[in-house]
């Protein structure tokens, strides 16, 4: 079934009613605004009807206005812009009536009403079988709108019909209520993806603490195998020290004896030159007694075997390296058990370093 839109001449007055009437629907139920008409804080407007269609459905937990119990305000998005549009607890009956719009309305009808500007009566669709019959019924068989005479004599005669004023009422109910659905729908996944983006800005947060704690973690790490390092360094370096200061004093004793000896020989040497037997007999006695008595003291003290060895300060990290590889995150409850172990041990090894304490032995 096809038809033809047949189209009067319209006035330029009828032109600005036709631009003005596009202004006064209502984005939800896509009728005229209906009082009281509210005004959004976004400047949009809307029929208190429909705004409260959708704050019910944004809303569903809301108590209604009439609940004896104090409720809660809410919230919803403007179904124009997508503003955010916050509401007390009084609801939608808490936005401002719009009275301008309202007026408009009121004067918008007047006007209308007139016979000279009946639009209902310039526009009509046309039958294009039947050129003087209006489209007046609606066709359920076949799902199109119709005129009487296709129903009486035409295509249509064997379906089933209904006024074209009711199905239209109806549909246009159904795609409203659908509308709104929608919209409601689309605010319900605009307040999900706003908890879903804070919750990206939450774990990007949470993320930055975290690395914090980890890098403090391994910080101290850091701090305790330096300290560790320092100790066993100073160990090392008093024992080389002890070392190196009995070894020079052996080698003092020794070079002592050594000048003694060099001065000794020297004056036996002058003596045996001495071509006066008399004198030479007079001081050999006392030198035979020197060479003999410095003789008897070549036994000086010397230096175990083994002694300049320092490979006793020997230390295995192999266990701890492999307990370090090993550092992984834990459940938290593992991880309270682990801080109370830790302080544990601190404390440990306060007591520890505070003791008097002997010689270093092995590592």
């Amino acid at each position: 079934m096809s038809f033809a839109v047949g189209y009067k001449q319209l006035l330029g007055d009828s032109k600005t009613m036709d631009n003005l009437e596009k202004q006064l629907i209502c984005p939800i139920c896509l009728e005229m605004f209906t009082k009281p008409v509210v005004i959004l804080p976004c400047q949009h407007n809307l029929c208190r009807k429909c705004a409260n269609d959708i704050f019910q459905a944004s809303n569903p937990l809301w108590q209604s206005r009439s609940s004896t119990s104090v409720s809660s305000g809410g919230r919803f998005r403007c179904p124009s812009c997508r503003h955010e549009v916050i509401l007390d607890r009084h609801g939608v009956y808490g936005l401002q009536r719009n009275l301008l719009v309202e007026n408009i309305i009121d004067i918008y009808k007047q006007e209308s009403s007139r016979p000279l500007h009946n639009k209902a009566a310039e526009q009509h669709l046309m039958c294009e079988e039947h050129e003087d019959e209006k489209i007046n019924i609606y066709c359920l068989t076949c799902e199109t709108p119709t005129c009487s005479m296709c129903k009486v004599f035409g295509a249509h005669k064997d379906c089933e019909v209904a006024p074209l004023q009711n199905v239209y009422k109806r549909q246009k109910s159904e795609l409203s209520n659908g509308i709104a659905m929608l919209v409601a729908g689309n605010d319900r996944i605009q307040t999900i993806i706003s908890q879903m983006e804070e919750i990206c800005k939450k774990i990007e947060e949470n993320g930055k603490i975290q690395k914090s704690k980890l890098s403090e973690k391994f910080d101290t790490l850091y701090q305790i195998l330096e300290e560790r390092k320092k100790h066993l360094l100073q160990v090392i370096t008093h024992e080389k020290e002890e070392k190196v200061e009995r070894v020079r004093s052996i080698i003092r004793q020794h070079g002592d004896h050594l000048e003694s000896s060099s001065k000794l020989v020297e004056t036996a040497i002058q003596l045996m030159d001495e071509p006066q037997m008399a004198i030479f007999l007079q001081n050999a006695k006392e030198m035979n007694k020197k060479v003999v008595d410095l003789s008897k003291h070549t036994s000086l003290e010397r230096t175990e075997s083994g002694y300049e060895r320092m490979d006793h300060f020997f230390i295995n990290i192999d266990s701890v390296a492999d307990m370090l590889r090993t550092v992984d995150f834990q459940p938290v409850s593992e991880v309270e058990e682990d801080e109370e172990d830790y302080e544990d041990h601190q404390e440990d090894t306060r007591h520890e370093a505070e003791s008097p304490q002997g010689t270093e032995g092995q590592i």
